[in-house]
């Protein structure tokens, strides 16, 4: 039995809220400190969720649910790009990882906003630290979520008609 779209799109922001609550409790709990690139990643999670309940919530016709399912994949193909930046910068040699910036307070305090904001986006030496997790670095299993997130938004848009309730 197939979910219905108003279900898929709940199980969606649920995920999204559990890759939240497992950033917090790793930043809070297990005392790793997120990098700028890894708070971009957070916010591309939240917005993938947003977008998911709004629709859920929402519950609109056809062209509404596929406008829902479009902000979802660009959402979450966008932050599989951040995500895959953070990979690149832990791939490289330990001569070729750029210099650690200031950290994101100090940024925003100091730098004229659309500077703090490029810094943010581009990230650091800082995100050339790799935490494991079951063999594989956070941002490894952040690039396979956006990758999921994205492939359940696009099987939403281009999924059959179907009771909307």
């Amino acid at each position: 039995m197939v979910p219905n779209v108003r279900k898929t799109n709940f199980l969606i922001f649920i995920a999204c809220t559990l890759m939240i609550l497992a950033a917090a409790y790793m930043e809070h709990v297990m005392k790793m400190i997120p990098c700028s690139l890894c708070i971009t990643q957070r916010g591309f999670v939240v917005l993938t969720g947003l977008f998911a309940l709004a629709a859920a919530l929402h519950n609109p016709a056809l062209t509404g649910r596929r406008t829902y399912a479009v902000l979802g994949i660009l959402s979450a193909i966008l932050g599989a790009c951040f995500a895959g930046r953070q990979l690149w910068l832990q791939s490289l040699p330990a001569d070729q990882v750029p210099a650690c910036g200031p950290g994101l307070a100090y940024m925003f305090e100091a730098f004229p906003f659309m500077d703090a904001l490029k810094l943010l986006l581009q990230g650091d030496g800082n995100c050339a630290h790799v935490d494991k997790i079951l063999g594989l670095s956070l941002a490894a299993w952040t690039f396979m979520a956006f990758i999921g997130l994205a492939g359940v938004n696009l099987y939403q848009l281009i999924r059959k008609h179907d009771k909307l309730a």
